[in-house]
């Protein structure tokens, strides 16, 4: 009898969530990560981002460091607290970092992208911080 292959596993969709005031810049970020695979949610606020780190895993936190309600390294911590792997899988965006930021970046060692910034360099962030090698959590969520 012939040995039939397996077919390769799929591979899992990540999930990513992004967090940041800008209207057009949670829509463009969605629409680009949606395309490139991704499951995208996001929120307009630190408020509106913690209820969803709350109630669903993200594999991913793309994460504004000035959102007008919640501080970004406030919201940080919250998110990490709720879903420990964060802690090292979130991309900081920010104009200008002031020094709680850059103490925040320098603690946890998560990368940074400064606005403007290109498409192409976050899609290139948000894959380095998704290892192909860990099954997505997000599927059973």
């Amino acid at each position: 009898m012939p040995v039939r292959a397996r077919p390769p596993a799929p591979v899992p969709v990540r999930r990513i969530l992004v967090v940041d005031d800008e209207p057009s810049i949670c829509r463009a970020l969605t629409i680009a990560l949606s395309r490139a695979g991704y499951h995208v949610d996001s929120a307009l606020s630190g408020e509106a981002a913690h209820e969803m780190l709350r109630s669903t895993h993200f594999d991913v936190l793309f994460l504004d460091l000035r959102i007008p309600d919640v501080r970004g390294d406030v919201l940080f911590h919250l998110a990490a607290s709720l879903q420990p792997h964060l802690r090292h899988r979130t991309l900081f965006s920010t104009g200008d970092v002031s020094e709680r930021a850059q103490a925040l970046i320098d603690e946890c060692q998560c990368p940074v992208i400064r606005k403007p910034f290109k498409l192409d360099d976050v899609l290139s962030a948000v894959a380095a911080l998704c290892p192909e090698s860990e099954a997505s959590e997000s599927e059973s969520a």
